[in-house]
């Protein structure tokens, strides 16, 4: 068996500490079905100083899942997966995650029972009975809605595809995530074409290696502008970069503006 299966459930709390969450289901990317939890699981994970690095959208396909969580796992402290958990023949998500630590699907009795509750013997088939399988080694995630688990295996956590379902399970095991240091940032709108203040920002971006740059340009009553956004964990340096904005856009002949957030377009 791998021995990483063994291995904590928690990252160390570092200066960054990263994830990567796996959306799987090929009805996302057919369009059927239109996703509802990244920017959900996005903003819980910030607030908890857990950067995520990177989101991957991937379909109900054996070998690229088995080889997209391996290639996470090994990258990032923590790794999200939701969707594939469920009774029909294409949920195959517990069976990747099982062969991607090289060990095997078991029929969890526990897991068996909290189905067996919520929904009486009679109704517990065969496929139903699917969703109390999980990799041999794992630790079950409680699913107060349904109450079919999850499971974590090592620092793979695999939820519920249904926002949700999700949203309870991720609440059930947020009291173990360690994160970092937070993402702090701050916004400052220049009433300027995105073009006019490219120069200068990448100048100031240089100077500040540290923190995070972003423009994303808006035309609002009339006027073409970019939200300026700085992030960073320092708050100095935080503070000295957004500065540094300010006095470029005054130096271009505009005005700088503070920002609430309402000036960044959605997404």
């Amino acid at each position: 068996m791998d021995d990483t299966v063994t291995a904590p459930v928690t990252a160390p709390v570092t200066d960054t500490v990263t994830a990567c969450v796996m959306i799987i289901g090929d009805e996302v990317l057919s369009g059927r079905t239109e996703d509802a939890n990244l920017n959900w699981l996005a903003t819980r994970l910030t607030g908890m100083g857990i950067r995520l690095a990177e989101a991957r959208v991937i379909p109900d396909d054996e070998e690229v899942i088995i080889a997209a969580v391996n290639e996470a796992r090994e990258k990032y402290d923590y790794v999200f997966t939701t969707g594939g958990i469920g009774p029909t023949h294409d949920d195959i998500t517990a069976l990747c995650v099982a062969k991607a630590f090289g060990t095997e699907l078991e029929r969890r009795p526990e897991a068996v029972k909290l189905l067996e509750d919520h929904m009486g013997r009679d109704r517990l088939n065969e496929a139903r009975l699917k969703m109390a399988e999980v990799p041999v080694g794992s630790t079950l995630i409680d699913n107060p809605v349904s109450k079919a688990p999850g499971f974590r295996m090592g620092n793979v956590h695999v939820m519920a595809g249904v926002p949700s379902i999700m949203r309870a399970m991720f609440d059930g095991i947020a009291g173990d995530l360690k994160g970092g240091a937070k993402m702090l940032s701050k916004t400052v709108v220049a009433y300027l074409p995105e073009g006019t203040v490219a120069e200068g920002l990448g100048r100031v971006q240089d100077d500040h290696p540290d923190t995070e740059i972003g423009s994303y340009p808006f035309y609002k009553a009339g006027k073409f502008g970019c939200s300026l956004v700085t992030r960073a964990t320092d708050p100095d340096e935080l503070d000295a970069a957004a500065e540094d904005i300010r006095q470029m856009i005054r130096d271009l002949g505009g005005e700088p503006h503070e920002d609430d957030g309402s000036e960044l377009p959605p997404g």
